[in-house]
């Protein structure tokens, strides 16, 4: 058993056989089972919070174990080597150690948001307009894009998400792991380290390692309630959880399950709307046009449009387990699977975006044209029909989301050698319904009508409103497809301790991965395709396969009790792009009991994945200043790049540098501080639009006007980058205050240098037609769209049955150059703290009461417009306005808001929340 000094009952202390990687933790109760390989031996005892203690067991027995209240450099990690689990303070590499209940108390919904809120050097981000990336919100650490790092669960690969994000903000021709989709009760623990670790784990890991450590719990059972709201009165939250456990085979082995069902609903935001924005983009601008203009936005300020946090409903189960075969072996497994569905919009379609001759044959059926039907209706999505007639449409955008994985493994000791054997699998799969759109493409099928007089078309009295709008198989709902992606990881991984200053391990892994493009039904892809999101067309769809196999050795050496050296060597095969070898050396030296100083010099890659190598497909978007137009989007492997010239993708390469140290000034305050170095060669990018160019007689050219596509855009390797920044964690613990205790923590993240490293390199086409794969709008999606810095200042005061915690988040300065901006101007989010105040109450031994109120002043993203020169302020400062009324700085912000449809940010991003205070009500049982 582990107590705390109060004689406490301690759950969750990590438990580690001296050497190896031989571990345990302990239940609810403080109680743990530990089979040792031989004796005597020596238990590491850890806790987050509590000193590390070392006992020595000689024979099996109970032993009862008191752990001193400590700082967090005593916690054990189990990231970073793959010879053997350290202590904090004798890893060279910076680990945060985050439990759950520190992810609870954030307050919010989805395990993603919460690592927002405790991890300063961890971002994401939602946009404000979903379609399919409403399915995944990009996150990243140290601003490198969420592919740049590796999820692991319970120390295996998660399974990256089918979702290639292609929204023009962070995360922009990325994908990564669906980290939302992990139901937070199911978490014991998260172990993030901040430092490349290609060579321990293979591609993916050039900024770090995210590890989701499993409760593995059997005698404590709990139930959570949860409900919500925002300040404005929408996004209502409600959700259940179960988490429970239970032994195996007379206590030889346990199993622990999570349940959980929540749903979001709908919050919008959206801005007013300018009249002045959508007469020049959208009208010839005469007397006719403005009214028109006018009249629909005295109707619909907001121009119709729905943007903010789209409706999610979900429903996700998980289950870890372990059972004791022998004095010396285990066989363990977890698996989970999620449901998700997402119910977003696109822009509202306003009528004078489109003739109404782009429809064929509508004008005879919308009430108010047709005889029949006179008069003003609307349907269930808010479209209005009046005596005018088409008055415009919202395409909806539905998302299923299924994501599964799971791990079955085999771990032995054998005369000091241990083994761990294991399989995973895992996948996700997302497929989409377009609804409320339509094809101007396409003409009514027979199907939808009545042909009466057998002409073919759709004659007055054929055709109602009512059957064309609701029926089942109308032109107005399409099946776009969707994308899928699976793996299949086996791993081999062997450790020993040589001597008592010398330890190894080494092992290899075999991976083989699918990407499946869904083809769409006909309509959806046919012409321009389903308005707002066209489907995949047979060309592009198709299921594309690889394998890599890999092996790693790993090296630790203490010279001394003070002084370690840990070396790591990786070589990777891949059926698709070859080899990569990289390597990983780090260091620790211990000053005294008080000071730590700590090291690492590495290499690292990242193989493009296959969303990257075969997406192909057309897609809609707003260009400023022109409205919704049709892109396309072309691999790299295709016939059409072939023409183009466009070369195949290679691996990503970098070099990491850190470097800092650790201090433990007394039992209750402590800090460490680390500086980062990110060098990354042959970065691959999503390219900007490349458009037509002047002479208009290339094989681009010919290519677009073949597709009727106003742009094009592809994937290379395009860049080197650097990033250097600093890590800084702290905490100050135990102060008495009256009959309490308060505790203070501050975290911080500071960026020196995020920046490209050389010139673009741009393939020949692009070069020939005057233009580039990055542009200003991509370099700062790169390197300025995240805060410059972010710091999270946190403390807790516990009092009797009650604990209040207040948490306050600064968002730095960020930078943006918006597509169609002036050169001469940028846009800058304004530096700004969000408050979150959490109160607890323990009502009995078995039930807490928790109320969070985040953002309770309700703070919102602000922009403003800032001068690169002389001319940017000319611009800034003339008030002169043109014939509608629109001064220059208004012209350039329509351009960058479409016309102020978005409220809070502009349509390219934002780095936290739009929907302002949030209240959410928690009530836990434990049984």
């Amino acid at each position: 058993m582990v107590t705390g000094p109060g004689g406490e009952p301690l759950p969750g202390v990590n438990i580690v056989e001296k050497g190896t990687s031989n571990g345990t933790s302990t239940d609810f109760d403080g109680n743990f089972d530990l089979k040792v390989s031989s004796y005597p031996a020596i238990l590491v005892f850890s806790s987050v919070g509590y000193s590390t203690k070392e006992v020595a067991v000689s024979t099996a027995s109970k032993i009862t174990v008191v752990l001193d209240e400590g700082v967090q450099l005593e916690e054990i990690i189990m990231v970073g080597s793959r010879a053997l689990a350290r202590s904090s303070t004798d890893t060279p590499l910076p680990v945060d150690i985050v439990g759950v209940k520190e992810l609870q108390s954030t307050g919010q919904m989805t395990f993603d948001k919460t690592l927002q809120y405790r991890i300063p050097s961890f971002n994401t981000v939602q946009t404000p307009v979903n379609d399919a990336t409403s399915l995944l919100d990009p996150y990243e650490i140290r601003n490198m894009g969420p592919s740049r790092t590796l999820i692991l669960i319970d120390g295996k690969r998660k399974n990256l998400s089918a979702l290639l994000y292609v929204q023009t903000a962070p995360g922009r021709g990325e994908t990564g792991a669906d980290i939302s989709a992990i139901p937070i009760d199911a978490i014991k623990r998260v172990e993030i380290l901040r430092d490349g670790a290609s060579a321990q784990y293979g591609s993916d890991a050039i900024a770090g390692v995210i590890n989701i450590i499993l409760k593995n719990d059997t005698e404590y059972s709990s139930a959570t309630l949860r409900t919500g709201i925002t300040s404005e009165g929408d996004g209502e939250v409600f959700g259940i959880a179960l988490n429970s456990g239970a032994p195996l085979g007379d206590d030889k082995g346990f199993i622990n399950y999570t349940i959980d069902f929540s749903k979001t609903s709908l919050s919008n935001r959206p801005g007013k709307v300018d009249a002045g924005g959508e007469i020049s983009d959208f009208t010839s601008g005469s007397p006719e046009d403005i009214a028109f203009v006018n009249e629909f936005l005295s109707r619909r300020p907001d121009a119709g449009n729905i943007n903010g946090s789209p409706e999610t409903t979900s429903a996700k189960f998980l289950v870890n387990g372990g059972i004791d075969l022998s004095d010396e072996s285990e066989l363990y497994f977890n698996a989970a699977y999620v449901y998700k569905k997402v119910n977003s919009f696109a822009n509202y379609r306003t009528p004078y975006w489109r003739d109404i001759e782009d429809f064929p044959y509508l004008g005879n059926f919308f009430p108010g044209n047709n005889p029949n039907n006179q008069g003003t209706n609307t349907d269930n999505y808010g479209n209005t029909f009046n005596a005018n007639g088409y008055d415009g449409y919202v395409p909806t955008f539905d998302g299923d989301l299924n994501d599964y994985n799971g791990t079955i493994g085999f771990k032995a000791s054998k005369n000091d050698w241990y083994y761990d054997v294991s399989l995973t699998v895992g996948g996700n799969k997302q497929t989409y319904k377009v609804e409320n759109s339509h094809n101007r493409n396409e003409v009514f099928s027979p199907s939808i009508w009545n042909d009466i007089n057998g002409n073919g078309i759709p004659d007055p009295g054929e055709q109602t409103p009512s059957s064309r709008l609701y029926q089942e198989n109308s032109a107005i709902r399409f099946d776009p497809g969707g994308s899928q992606f699976n793996h299949v990881v086996g791993n081999i991984d062997i450790s020993k301790k040589l001597t008592d200053n010398i330890s190894i391990g080494f092992g290899a892994e075999f991976r083989s991965e699918n990407f499946t493009i869904i083809e769409g039904e006909l309509g959806s892809y046919d012409g321009g395709g389903a308005d707002s999101f066209a489907g995949n067309r047979p060309e592009n769809s198709g299921s594309f396969n690889r394998y890599n196999f890999g092996g790693y050795f790993d090296l630790a050496w203490d010279i001394s009790t003070d002084f370690l050296l840990n070396g790591t060597v990786r070589t990777e095969n891949y059926s698709d792009f070859g080899n990569a070898f990289v390597w990983k050396l780090s260091s620790r030296y211990k000053i005294d009991d008080s000071f730590t100083l700590r090291g690492s010099l590495s290499t690292g890659f990242r193989a493009p994945t296959l969303h990257q190598i075969f997406t192909q497909k057309t897609q809609y978007r707003f260009v400023a200043g022109q409205g919704i137009q049709v892109g396309g989007f072309v691999n790299n492997v295709s016939p059409q790049a072939r023409i183009l010239g466009i070369p195949e993708l290679d691996a990503e390469e970098s070099v990491n540098f850190t470097a800092g140290f650790g201090a433990r000034l007394s039992s209750n305050f402590n800090f460490t501080i680390d500086y980062y170095n990110i060098r990354i060669k042959d970065r691959i990018v999503l390219s900007t639009e490349i458009e037509p160019t002047d002479a208009g007689n290339t094989a681009l050219d010919d290519i677009l006007s073949s597709n009727n596509l106003s742009d094009l855009s592809f994937f290379v390797n395009a860049l080197d980058t650097r990033t250097s920044g600093i890590d800084l964690v702290t905490s100050y613990k135990n102060i008495g205050l009256g009959d309490g205790n308060l505790d203070f923590n501050l975290a911080g993240n500071y960026t020196i240098n995020n920046e490209r490293d050389g010139a673009v390199n741009n393939p020949s086409l692009v070069e020939d037609a005057n233009q580039s794969v990055v542009n200003a709008t991509q370099e700062a999606l790169f390197f300025t769209s995240r805060p410059i810095t972010k710091w999270i200042l946190g403390s807790d005061y516990e009092i009797g049955k009650f604990l209040f915690l207040l948490n306050n988040t600064y968002f730095g300065k960020t930078t943006f150059k918006q597509q169609g901006l002036d050169s001469n101007l940028r846009t800058e989010f304004i530096p700004k703290v969000v408050t979150d105040l959490g109160i607890n109450y323990n009502a009995t031994d078995k039930m807490t009461l928790a109320l969070n109120i985040n953002n309770i002043l309700n703070v919102l993203p602000e922009w403003q417009f800032k001068a690169e020169n002389a001319t940017g302020q000319a611009i800034i400062n003339d008030t002169s306005t043109n014939a509608l009324g629109l001064r220059p700085i208004d012209v350039q912000s329509n351009l960058i808001t479409f016309n102020q449809r978005y409220s809070q940010m502009t349509y390219d991003g934002f780095h936290f929340s739009q929907l302002g205070t949030l209240f959410n009500l928690s009530l836990n049982y434990s049984f």
